[in-house]
């Protein structure tokens, strides 16, 4: 690259990342002032298979920038239950008139869509690279970049999107070990229930179970004992347990992919500084109970777009940090308190059906649920 002189480098090109990157350029940030900067090449990220929720307000923020439709399944109803209790509730997307709740679709099928727009939007891009170091000034910042054709750069703002960078400024991060693993495997059932997702909650954690085609994808958190009791099973025998845990709602359990597990943990790490901040998992790596990681990176990016269009400069950032603190703080505690009850017994489990039974009853309560989920703390 010739020019190594930015208004914003985004150091992680994930979702996240691209998004940001996208909108910043249809708000008028000239496409070569904006550097994207990550280790992994487009192919590589496109070729991965997880499953990522997104929501109707992540769909919204897709749609602005133009990577959307892609190919996805439709969330119309979220049904959550706790086993062996009493009490459910069901948030139906006629309830608020909207074509869906959210949508399930391939991690790699969303990145190679924002790929495409920003390749269409000329946005500068160093692929695969790695920035090794940052030097904050007061009108810039430096940064050395390992593995692309330039060594060094420099930006108005830096913005970190994913992993950890800021390493050498003081950290105010939250931090929990929950003491549980996610199984992630491609289920499939006798009766499934199209386009309704679930969410299961038992002694050990949250199940959930997310319509994909004519698969589910499944987030089953267990203690880490039990994770690898179930990782060392035959499929046969796999699917015997989780239909044990999960119930009958979608028949039995007659096909399943190979399993990956993930240790789960709370990392909330907001950092800023004048010329530096931090978003996405780079910002809050969350417990999946409430599958809200991505969508409250996309809303991070909503608001930073917004502010950075106005002007690159500290000032913008400071009001970022300010206006993100509510739905962040809100989001975090959500999801820490859920996956704290779930991570150990606790007497809070067992007023957790007399809950949902209360919230499905109620109007106003799955309301208000159903906003968090969509939209966040507005």
């Amino acid at each position: 690259m010739t020019d190594t002189t930015f208004e914003v480098a985004i150091c992680g090109a994930g979702p996240a990342g691209m998004a940001l990157a996208a909108l910043l350029a249809k708000r008028g940030t000239p496409a070569q002032r904006i550097a994207l900067i990550d280790a992994k090449t487009l192919e590589q990220a496109s070729k991965d298979p997880r499953s990522i929720a997104l929501s109707w307000g992540s769909r919204q923020i897709l749609e602005e920038i133009g990577a959307w439709p892609v190919a996805a399944t439709a969330i119309h109803q979220i049904h959550v239950s706790r086993r062996g209790q009493f009490g459910r509730s069901l948030i139906d997307r006629d309830e608020h008139k909207l074509p869906a709740l959210g949508y399930v679709l391939r991690y790699g099928d969303l990145v190679t869509a924002l790929g495409a727009v920003c390749e269409r939007a000329g946005i500068a891009t160093l692929r695969p690279a790695r920035v090794e170091a940052i030097d904050e000034g007061a009108d810039a910042v430096a940064l050395t970049i390992a593995g692309a054709d330039s060594s060094s750069a420099s930006a108005a703002i830096v913005v970190q999107a994913e992993g950890g960078l800021f390493s050498d400024q003081e950290s105010k991060a939250q931090h929990r070990d929950y003491q549980q693993t996610a199984i992630i495997a491609q289920v499939r059932s006798s009766r499934p229930i199209a386009h309704r997702a679930y969410e299961r909650f038992t002694e050990q954690g949250p199940l959930a179970l997310l319509p994909q085609g004519e698969d589910y994808s499944l987030v089953w958190c267990v203690r880490p004992d039990t994770a690898a009791r179930l990782q060392a099973l035959d499929d046969a025998a796999f699917l015997a347990e989780l239909g044990a845990a999960f119930g009958e709602r979608v028949g039995s359990f007659t096909h399943a992919s190979p399993r990956l597990a993930f240790p789960l943990g709370l990392n909330a790490d907001p950092r800023s500084s004048a010329r530096t901040v931090a978003i996405g998992n780079a910002a809050q790596t969350l417990h999946p109970v409430a599958g809200q990681g991505l969508n409250l990176g996309l809303r991070d990016v909503a608001v930073l777009a917004r502010l950075l269009a106005q002007g690159a400069n500290p000032t913008m950032l400071a009001q970022f940090t300010e206006l993100r603190r509510q739905d962040r703080d809100t989001t975090v505690r959500l999801t820490d308190t859920m996956a704290r009850i779930f991570a150990n017994d606790s007497p809070a489990q067992a007023l957790l059906g007399l809950s949902l039974a209360a919230i499905d009853m109620v109007g106003p309560a799955r309301g208000v649920l159903a906003e968090l989920m969509m939209y966040g703390r507005r």
